[in-house]
């Protein structure tokens, strides 16, 4: 951790100490010529701290004085964040009187005495003696001046993906075809119509990755009836694993676990099903017994993968592990995973002189493709620089023996990091494993604790900064894509290890196992604090944190999605009695938990720049969060009761970020909040109330809007300039949706709608989702279906019912799913939706629904569609699409026995075919159907009437 010191650190400390505030108030107080001593012996400090990070590694006695130096720099810049913070108040001049009292009389001793001149020069006294013994230790210990040769920042490296194509995966191929010939065996000898297919070894050795090989491979696939893919991890739930299977195998949700198993045992009867269950540690057989219960009503042949590190299960449902051990990587495919990750190659036959380095590499490595591929993408801007491959080879970090599980190899990836980096890293010690990482929730903490110091490049922030940074981890395999959700991200188990390991004793995340054995004086240390929710949370299980009287950090986590359904408590004791004892926080985040009220005390977090109260059941916030100078980050998402926010709100001038989603907040209440200019506001909607529409002019004061927005009501809207003063194009929303009234009467102006939509056109670099609904124009905006809107990915348009044509979408480069509903007076589909070049390259999912008067469609290649839904079009005829060559389920309700014909003919590759309510779909016709089905596995009809046989065989057997 001595880089978390090294420029990271030490760089926020010395802006603060040469800040204009803080030298007037240094000033005022006589303590000017102190705080001068502090920047000379932080600066001689400093300049050692580059040889003291390559020396930890070996020697003790020098990661011990980083440590101490690490503690100095936390209590300096508490000391400094609480004189800029007194400055700060009394420059105020909108303090209410009677609030001021009443919160002077909560604060404790420990904050007030920052204003007293006694305790003021005790500090000063305190802080310059430790700057000056660990600067005459720093020559004892041998520390020395040198140059940090290492680069800091690598553009090139911050807009890589860790996301590998399949084909990219090297030396899994036997394995992987030797697995499938067994999960394709039916009559395997076992003792129950279910058996397990194990994967078993190491941390990082690739487990997971060839069960996703065998789970998306196409004969496995053809196999099976049912798949489920489920993430077991530390704790094994029994309930939730059966939820998560049934959800995957059936769409649907049960709460009762005995009905689940109910469900789950009829949902599998007669069945083949494949299951994954990945990433086990229980040893339970008592836990096993009970998930896999319900299984013996499936089909013989189902299989169950099994991925594990420890082999303590499987001997008790007596399988031989040791005969299915996945093991490292051969030489020669572990040089060329390296030479992919590092050159872009297949091998060193181009790279010679490396070689002989990356063969020292792979052999340390032990064949772990993880370890690999974070090396290599270590190397992968040092293509020829054979000092730095040398560097790493021979790196002293490979004679440490691992510690707590974490090869030296990762270890060796961390120490390459920026100082900015290694911090923000450590930092995510406090998530347990498996949690799913928001990204931009995870920038808005980094900027929270101050990690992230402001460039001084015009144009740039802070939060793009963190982006930055996130990117630089996510290329380096230290973050990886959320498998089932790619807005969200994980984090491997190995590498969750390695954050622990070096977060040392400034990071404690509190689970059951630490609980035990944390040490009372070490409460005193720790500046960063996490727990897992429970149902109950206790005040006892806090009671000994009135000691952290350094915490910065007070966090509740989860692993994985908290459903909508739980609930959990917290101890009213907790936030009257321990929260006023932790003066220093910076974050408190209580969110998801059922607090119905917030104390006064909260005023006096005067530190505090993250407050997360979502999903409470608060109905206001006291007055005294007014005081809160430095808050930057409020997030009160999904609180169902809050009606109002404090009457001084406008006080917190450095407040940045406000969410208010699915709060009942009135729109005149958060208009007086668009006052604070640098505030960035997520809204859900606003109604629009007034019979001219006005209020969305007023949205012209939320000029940092983001994030997902709905505005209601639109038919209100009188004055297209009042749409234009709105200034959305500014706005930073990633989801929009527009709604007018479903009455379509004739007061309704087409024109005016039509020139009001114009002026509603969002921000072509944000936006994701756009919605249109019951817009009254007769044809839409040249804006709807623009290529510039780059990342937009979901489009619905519904309910617009005097709308002639489609706007013309098929050139969105990233559109994945469309949904089209409600356009009666639309007859033809064709060049107006698909327009001229390459159409729809992204596109998925399509939707048409209820369009009643759409007679034809004709278009090109659909190359990437997978799932077509046509439902109660009554009028279509005629269908001439090229190609269909991806197409998977194809979906027909209330349509004409043509649209079925035309469109089974020109893709006959799909797997599942829904049809109900078809017109004239007699047997002819469904002869003609049939023999288009060879691909189908599941087929549903449902109200086709005319139909008397559903194969051949049946008619002739009625003759």
């Amino acid at each position: 951790m001595a880089e978390l010191v090294l420029s990271a650190f030490l760089g926020v400390l010395f802006e603060k100490l040469a800040s204009a505030a803080l030298k007037s108030f240094a000033r005022n107080k006589g303590i000017d010529a102190e705080i001068k001593k502090w920047q000379r012996s932080l600066s001689q400090i400093q300049g050692v701290l580059a040889d003291a990070s390559y020396k930890e590694i070996t020697s003790p006695p020098v990661k011990r004085w980083l440590n101490d130096l690490q503690h100095l720099a936390y209590d300096i810049d508490d000391v400094l964040d609480g004189w800029l913070t007194e400055a700060m108040q009394s420059e105020s001049t909108h303090d209410s009187e009677g609030i001021a009292n009443k919160v002077r009389k909560l604060i404790p001793a420990c904050c007030t005495n920052f204003s007293q001149s006694t305790s003021m020069h005790d500090k000063l006294d305190s802080i310059t003696a430790k700057l000056k013994d660990l600067v005459e230790e720093k020559a004892a210990l041998g520390l020395s001046v040198t140059e940090d040769t290492r680069p800091r920042n690598n553009n090139n490296r911050r807009f890589q993906s860790s996301v590998v194509d399949p084909s990219s995966i090297v030396g899994r191929q036997a394995q992987k075809e030797a697995l499938v010939q067994q999960l394709l065996l039916v009559d395997e000898p076992c003792d129950q119509k279910f058996s397990i297919v194990p994967i078993v070894g190491m941390g990082g050795v690739g487990k997971t990755t060839l069960a996703r090989l065998l789970y998306d491979e196409k004969q496995v696939k053809d196999h099976f009836k049912l798949k489920a893919w489920v993430c077991v991890s530390d704790e094994f739930d029994s309930f939730r694993i059966s939820k998560e299977i049934f959800q995957s195998m059936a769409s649907q949700e049960v709460s009762d676990f005995n009905r689940l198993q109910e469900a789950l045992r009829d949902q599998v009867r007669d069945k083949r099903f494949l299951l994954v269950l990945d990433d086990i540690w229980s040893e339970s057989y008592a836990d096993w017994e009970t998930l896999v219960r319900p299984f013996y009503t499936c089909a013989p042949g189902s299989k169950i993968i099994l991925t594990t590190r420890k082999d303590q299960l499987l001997k008790q449902l007596v399988y031989k592990p040791q005969n299915k051990q996945l093991h490292g990587l051969s030489n020669d495919d572990a040089l060329s995973l390296v030479a992919r990750h590092a050159l872009g190659v297949n091998n060193f036959d181009s790279h010679l002189s490396l070689k002989p380095f990356a063969e020292g590499i792979v052999k340390k490595c032990g064949g772990l493709p993880l370890a690999l591929i974070a090396l290599g993408r270590l190397l992968r801007t040092k293509k020829d620089e054979v000092d730095h491959w040398n560097e790493v080879s021979n790196n002293e970090i490979w004679r440490l023996k691992e510690e707590g599980g974490v090869l030296p190899a990762l270890r060796l990836s961390y120490h390459d990091l920026s100082a900015t980096s290694k911090r923000l890293f450590a930092y995510c010690s406090l998530f347990p494993k498996d949690f799913l990482f928001d990204k931009e929730e995870l920038v808005l903490l980094w900027m929270a604790e101050g990690f992230l110091q402001r460039p001084t490049a015009s144009g740039s922030t802070e939060e793009r900064l963190g982006h930055e940074f996130f990117d630089e981890l996510l290329s380096r395999s230290f973050f990886q894509h959320a498998p089932n959700n790619e807005s969200l991200f994980v984090m491997h188990d190995l590498m969750n290890d390695l954050a622990t390991s070096v977060a040392n004793e400034f990071f404690l995340r509190l689970d059951n196992e630490s609980e035990k054995n944390i040490r009372k004086e070490m409460l005193e240390k720790y500046r960063h604090m996490s727990f897992v929710r429970e149902e109950f949370v206790a005040y006892k299980k806090f009671e000994a944190f009135e000691r952290a009287k350094s915490l910065r950090t007070f966090m509740a986590t989860s692993v994985g999605e908290i459903e909508s359904w739980r609930r959990f408590y917290l101890s009213n004791k907790i936030l009257t009695d321990l929260l006023p004892e932790l003066p220093l926080l910076r974050v408190l985040h209580l969110g998801d938990f059922y607090i119905s009220e917030v104390p006064e005390s909260i005023g006096t977090m005067r530190h505090l720049r993250y407050l997360n109260l979502s999903r409470n059941a608060i109905t206001h916030l006291p007055e005294s969060v007014c005081n809160l100078y430095n808050l930057q980050i409020l997030i009160l998402f999904g609180c169902d009761n809050l009606t109002k926010l404090p009457n001084n709100f406008l006080k917190l001038k450095n407040m940045r970020y406000l969410d208010v989603r699915d709060t009942p907040l009135l729109f005149p209440m958060l208009l007086r909040i668009g006052e604070l200019k640098s505030l960035q506001i997520t809204l859900s909607k606003i109604h629009i109330e007034s019979e001219g529409g006005i209020e969305i002019a007023k949205l012209k004061d939320f000029k940092n809007l983001c994030g997902k927005f709905s505005v209601v009501g639109l038919e209100k809207v009188h004055n297209a300039t009042y749409a234009h003063e709105a200034n959305f194009s500014q706005k930073w929303l990633s989801e929009l949706e527009l709604v007018w009234s479903d009455e379509l009467s004739d007061s309704r102006n087409e024109m005016l709608e039509k020139e009001v939509l114009n002026e509603l056109r969002p921000c072509d670099d944000k936006l994701i989702k756009l919605k249109i609904r019951s817009y009254g124009g007769l044809e839409f905006p040249s804006w709807v279906g623009d290529p510039l809107f780059l990342h937009l990915k979901h489009v619905s348009i519904s309910g617009c019912k005097r709308c002639t044509s489609l706007p013309p979408l098929a050139q969105l480069p990233s559109l994945k799913e469309l949904f089209i509903k409600g356009l009666y007076e639309v007859e033809f589909v064709g060049f107006e939706l698909s327009g001229a070049g390459h159409a729809f390259p992204s596109l998925e999912i399509l939707c048409f629904d209820d369009m009643r008067g759409w007679k034809k469609w004709s278009g090109v290649v659909f190359p990437r569609l997978q799932k077509l839904q046509i439902y109660d079009c009554p009028s279509l005829v005629e269908v001439t699409l090229e190609a269909l060559p991806k197409l998977n389920v194809l979906e027909i309700k209330g349509c004409e026995s043509g649209v079925l014909m035309s469109l089974v003919q020109i893709t006959s590759k799909f797997t599942k075919l829904e049809i109900r309510d078809i017109s004239g779909l007699n047997d002819v016709v469904w002869r003609g159907v049939i023999g288009y089905l060879e691909a189908v596995e599941e087929l549903l009809i449902s109200n086709c009437n005319e139909i008397r046989y559903l194969v051949e065989s049946d008619a002739v057997a009625t003759r």
